[in-house]
């Protein structure tokens, strides 16, 4: 078995409110996650695994960018490319506060993701949640094998002041 960081392999980012699949042994699917929450779906009998990206749990119902549609386009499209429902196995990632004092929307998409998967009988093998910091996720799809790892923010976030200078005027 080849490690995650093979010289074959081709990686494909995962980007906000996308969601990819493959059956390509060589294909490791990336994503970097902050408030969002990724579910890395693969079928070890099928050979087959996918990856979605969603920003918020509730939202249009026909708009990847919430968790419903993105859940349910994954799960479609994992059964089309020859996955079985009953050999599905999920990882969930993501979900952290990156802001003390915001709406606690990645407990809330870890929530819906959860709630989800148990509705539809699809056990989670492995899970990286919550937190206060990033993460960068690099999925193998075919065999389930992943790497989550944490990414360190800036060390300053402030932004920078203008000092004014003499004479400067200032415009409303």
């Amino acid at each position: 078995m080849q490690p995650l960081n093979s010289i074959r392999e081709q990686r494909i980012s995962v980007n906000q409110g996308t969601s990819r699949v493959s059956r390509d042994p060589t294909v490791v699917l990336t994503t970097v996650l902050g408030s969002c929450v990724a579910c890395c779906l693969y079928d070890p009998r099928s050979r087959v695994g996918g990856m979605n990206h969603f920003l918020l749990s509730d939202g249009e119902a026909a708009d990847e960018r919430y968790g419903l549609f993105a859940m349910e386009q994954l799960v479609n499209a994992m059964l089309l490319a020859g996955a079985t429902r009953s050999g599905l196995r999920a990882h969930l990632y993501g979900g952290a506060n990156l802001h003390a004092g915001l709406a606690a929307i990645g407990q809330g998409n870890i929530a819906f993701a959860q709630d989800f998967l148990q509705r539809d009988r699809i056990p989670v093998i492995r899970s990286h949640l919550g937190g206060s910091a990033a993460r960068r996720v690099d999925f193998r799809a075919v065999d389930g094998k992943v790497r989550c790892q944490i990414v360190d923010a800036p060390a300053d976030l402030r932004p920078i002041v203008q000092r004014g200078r003499a004479n400067d005027a200032e415009i409303f």
